[in-house]
């Protein structure tokens, strides 16, 4: 007899904020709650949890239907809209920001809000950390996903544990081209550091455990200025990660969270920024619109759902909310205001390349006939 599956998914999108890039404010947060305590109900989702990092609204949904499901990515982008006309009607910041065409075909994919969905028949215990950032994009991963499964001086799991010695794999999405490439770490790993250290093109969406293909974690991909054509807000990545028993451990996961690292973001999009991790009472951005934010919740699978506790609530782990990541949190302020100081002028301000679809793009057209050719 087959094994039930179970599916974890978590989508996200910026319906729209209070006092601009700040924070998703509560009545739109009771929309989400509202909408998929009913669905659970229904029995179309087993169980669920709502949550913002800065202006993105997240649902977490556990339930037995499968990666791509038509009712769940329905069930997703009609929380996005209801959300969104509050918005507007509260006349907030950026409603609907995300949502780049009407027209729904059962799949939020390429709609604007991001995914990351994982499908799993579950072990003894199954324990799992989605990681949620605002005011960056999908390659903010590539540096922690690296460090998690294929650098030994992170994860000791890599030399100590024999079911982890086999290496990993990981799926490398080239979101210019919309092509992909497995490489098989550790004997690929030069050929994988060469491509996601260019997190603005090539970027991790996949990993595996090489001895059996057992998926071990998934990220969203969504780049949004690629869809419209313009900058229309940063992509704001999501990831899910299986761990221990043969995976890296719920410590090894967090340890490339200890120290701040820069990412691609912060202020409309167009600077580069120091990640810091916060709780989610912190989850909102300020200075400069940032510095951008990264949340870690962790939770248990069990039968199909999250792990409740005793009254039936669900059981999440707060995993940044802890003063073991005080040091992160000091060096990301101070990586800001060192950045801060350059003003735009570059490193602080991203290259060409990622601005082309900004502000910069019209000012450059402005000016293209007063340019003169210089002998």
């Amino acid at each position: 007899m087959m094994s039930m599956k179970t599916t974890i998914s978590v989508i996200k999108c910026d319906v729209g904020s209070l006092a601009g890039h700040h924070v998703v404010p509560q009545p739109l947060l009771n929309i989400a709650e509202r909408r998929l305590k009913e669905a659970a109900e229904t029995g179309l989702i087993n169980s669920y949890f709502v949550f913002n990092v800065g202006d993105d609204m997240e649902l977490l949904m556990v339930h037995n239907k499968g990666v791509d499901n038509t009712e769940i990515h329905t069930l997703a982008w009609n929380v996005f809209q209801e959300a969104a006309k509050k918005a507007t009607n509260l006349k907030l910041y950026g409603a609907g920001q995300d949502l780049l065409v009407t027209a729904f075909s059962g799949n939020v994919r390429g709609l604007g809000p991001g995914v990351a969905e994982m499908e799993i028949e579950e072990r003894a215990s199954e324990p799992i950390v989605v990681l949620a950032a605002d005011k960056t994009e999908p390659g903010a991963w590539n540096y922690p996903l690296f460090k998690i499964f294929a650098d030994p001086s992170n994860t000791a799991g890599l030399v100590i544990d024999p079911k982890m010695m086999c290496g990993f794999k990981f799926e490398v999405l080239d979101v210019i081209e919309n092509k992909a490439v497995v490489l098989k770490c550790p004997e690929e790993m030069y050929e994988l550091i060469a491509l996601i250290g260019t997190p603005g093109r090539y970027v991790i969406r996949r990993i595996w455990r090489a001895s059996d293909d057992m998926i071990c974690a998934v990220s969203s991909t969504t780049r949004l200025s690629l869809i419209a054509g313009r900058y229309v807000g940063k992509d704001d990545p999501v990831c899910i990660i299986r761990a221990q028993h043969g995976l890296p451990a719920l410590g090894e996961i967090l340890a490339p969270f200890m120290h701040s690292y820069f990412v691609e973001g912060w202020m409309r999009g167009s600077h580069w920024g120091p990640l810091m991790p916060v709780g989610l009472k912190d989850a909102r951005c300020t200075v400069f619109d940032g510095p951008p934010r990264v949340v870690a919740i962790g939770l248990q699978i069990c039968n199909g759902k999250i792990a409740c506790d005793d009254d039936g609530k669900p059981m999440i782990a707060d995993l940044f909310a802890d003063v073991a990541f005080d040091m992160a949190r000091q060096e990301a302020m101070q990586f800001a205001a060192i950045l801060r100081r350059m003003g735009e002028f570059m490193p602080a301000r991203l290259g060409p390349e990622e601005l082309e679809y900004t502000g910069l793009k019209e000012t450059l057209k402005k000016l293209e006939k007063r340019f003169k050719k210089v002998e």
